[in-house]
Formats: structure tokens, C-alpha cells, sequence
């Protein structure tokens, strides 16, 4: 059933993907594969038909498909109207943990306010969004803005009382995230989902095997793709990997919502509360990325564009000097939670780099 927000609902029927689980590469193979990566163009093209071109990427058509999600255009002229409107009430439930709240905003939306646990949940929410924008995938994500809690304040002033009981520090940043309704749960695909649920090893399947699937199947595996691949590169814990963990002592998890990812009424996927990404997520890597890596290299079929400037950051050494430098100019309050440290930025270069090298090993296969 139809769920509002990002509260869980019921859950879908899981479908088998195309993956790959290739064995360590060597030196001379991810040379080689990150050579040809290089040369798209010259193969020859594709048949119409098959879900797949040139080995390694979801074909045009499918990508067509696609649910737009936020487009870039209305994401904007929610944020300006957010940053500008008041907040006219504040609601408990709906918005995950209690501290948070449901707002009802003097122009007629709604957002969830997260105010974090500590500071740096609210930095990771923020540049994970950021990061997905410099990666080509921010309409998955919804609308979110900062905002500066300030009971004085023209923004909070309609809600000082509720802010009173909220135990809310005075001047503390919190994230607002627009409001989707008529959201409903995800189940994890096979073999994510059953096949992980059962013990056993990811196993690849041949191109063959996805011509049968449905239309909505294949555009719902684009979307996963690109799912997998951002939460890698975030660290992100707090989705499929935190599911696959609970498998110790539910075997049953697998076949169960999928935390934080939910889907709209056309077929879109949702990416919800990034907060666990880039910041949190990398003080646990050797927690983790256990988890996290296994995924990653299950995924041997991508979209082209997020190919494309995985391999422009790898090459450029750049990723968090792009991060950056978006998140600077498109959120006002960015330095009051400031950026990434060094050697987070080393890190997020540093699986940049790996994300390349599995890619172009995919390729070399």
C-alpha cells in the first residue's frame, strides 16, 4: 500500500539483475580495461534490442525509461522558496527519529527538518547530496536545503513555542528535505535479495537473461546501479549494506524493505537520508566497507554517464575539489558545518579511484 513521506510500506516482488562478481583483477588486466574505458566509440553498435551496449552499459533506450525524478529546474525553485518561506508548524512523526520534526512551510510545502545526533550527520546529508549532483544522479535524491535555528529568527518565529519543547540548541543547523507522498517500500532484487538471503555467493548472470525481464524490471536495476555505485563512494552504511549485516541474525532481511530507499508512483527510485554518507561513514570504513566492496563489485553493468565522470574525477584527481566547489556556491550556510577534512578528501579520491578500476576491469571481462 501507499505509504506517506518516507514511512515504510508494503513490500514488491524481487526480480533477478545482471551482475558480475569478477575475481581480483591484475595490474596488467585494470591497465588494459582502463584503456579500451577510454575508447567507447569504436564498437561496434548495439542491437536494439538487448537491455546492454558494448558490454558494460545499460543501453539508451532503458536510460530513456527512466522516471526523471527531481528535475534540476524544480529541485532550484523548491530551495528558493524554502530558504525564503517561514515556518508556519512543526509535527512530530513521519520524519524518522524523534528529535526530528514535519514542517509545514508558509508557502504550502512540507520538509523534514533533521536536526542531527551531532553536527557532522547533518554535514554528511548535505554533501552527499552535493556529491550525487556532481555525479549526474541528484534527481534521485529529494530537494534539501540548510537552515539555521533561530527562535528569533524571521524563518522560526511562527513555531518559538514548538521549538521550545523540541530541545533544539539555539543556532544549530538542520537539514529540510522536501516532503514526497505516496512513497512505497523496495524490496532488494535477487540475487541482493533472495540469493544473499539464502547465504549464498552473488553470482553473474548473462545478458540473455535480462531480455525477459519486464520494462519496469531493467529501469528499476538502472536506477540500483547507480544506487550501489554512490553508496560505495559515500560509505553509506545505512541502506542495503546495514541489511546485508542483519543477515547474522535475520535470514530473512534481505526479503524485507531496503532502509532509507523507497519508490515513487512512477517507478522512481528515492535515495532517503544520506546523513550515515562521506562524514560518518568513513570513521567506520573497517566496519563497513566488508559489505560495502562485495557490492560494488557485484555491479558490472552501468549507466554511461556516471562511467563518464567517474572517469573524469579519477583523471582529474578532482573529486573533492568538485564537491567543493559546488557545495560552496549552490548552499549559503555550507561553512557553518565547513567541508571534508584532508584526509576525508583523500578518501573520497581514493574510492573515486577504485569505482574507475573496478569499471574498467568490468570492461576487460
Amino acid at each position: 500500500p501507499p505509504v506517506r513521506g518516507e514511512t515504510g510500506g508494503g513490500g514488491q516482488k524481487t526480480f533477478r539483475t545482471l551482475l558480475a562478481v569478477p575475481a581480483a583483477a591484475t595490474d596488467r588486466e585494470e591497465r588494459d580495461g582502463e584503456e579500451r574505458l577510454a575508447v567507447t566509440d569504436s564498437q561496434p553498435p548495439a542491437d536494439t534490442a538487448s537491455p546492454v551496449e558494448r558490454g558494460i552499459f545499460w543501453s539508451r533506450e532503458l536510460e530513456e525509461q527512466v522516471p526523471p525524478g527531481f528535475a534540476a529546474e524544480e529541485a532550484a525553485a523548491w530551495l528558493s522558496a524554502a530558504r525564503a518561506a517561514r515556518v508556519a508548524s512543526l509535527e512530530r512523526g513521519g520524519c524518522g527519529r524523534s528529535s526530528n520534526r514535519l514542517a509545514r512551510l508558509s508557502d504550502g510545502s512540507r520538509a523534514c527538518v533533521r536536526y542531527g545526533i551531532n553536527p557532522e550527520q547533518i554535514q554528511g546529508e548535505a554533501l552527499s547530496y552535493h556529491l550525487a549532483g556532481v555525479l549526474g544522479m541528484q534527481e534521485r535524491l529529494p530537494p534539501m536545503v540548510l537552515a539555521l535555528v533561530e527562535a528569533r529568527g524571521r524563518q522560526w518565529e511562527p513555531v518559538r513555542e514548538e521549538l521550545r519543547g523540541s530541545h533544539w540548541a539555539e543556532g544549530a543547523v538542520v537539514s529540510l528535505t522536501r516532503w514526497v507522498d505516496n512513497l512505497t517500500a523496495v524490496v532488494a532484487p535477487a540475487p541482493w535479495g533472495a540469493e544473499a538471503g539464502a547465504g549464498r555467493r552473488l553470482q553473474p548472470l548473462s545478458a540473455g537473461e535480462l531480455v525477459g525481464l519486464s520494462p519496469s524490471q531493467l529501469v528499476e536495476l538502472v536506477q540500483w546501479s547507480d544506487l550501489i555505485l554512490f553508496d560505495y563512494l559515500t560509505a553509506n552504511f545505512d541502506r542495503l549494506v546495514s541489511n546485508l549485516f542483519s543477515l547474522q541474525w535475520d535470514p530473512r532481511v534481505m526479503r524485507r524493505a531496503t532502509s532509507n530507499l523507497l519508490r515513487a508512483p512512477d517507478g522512481g527510485l528515492v535515495f532517503m537520508d544520506n546523513e550515515a554518507g562521506l562524514v560518518h561513514g568513513y570513521r567506520l570504513l573497517s566496519m563497513w566497507d566488508p559489505y560495502n566492496e562485495p557490492l560494488l563489485r557485484s555491479v558490472c553493468v552501468f549507466r554511461e554517464g556516471t562511467v563518464r565522470r567517474v572517469a573524469e574525477l579519477h583523471r582529474r584527481r578532482s573529486a573533492a575539489a568538485e564537491l567543493r566547489r559546488r557545495y560552496r556556491a549552490r548552499e549559503p550556510l555550507w561553512a557553518r558545518l565547513g567541508f571534508l577534512s584532508e584526509r576525508q578528501a583523500e578518501l573520497l579520491q581514493a574510492r573515486v579511484d577504485f569505482v574507475h578500476r573496478h569499471i574498467a576491469h568490468c570492461r576487460a571481462q
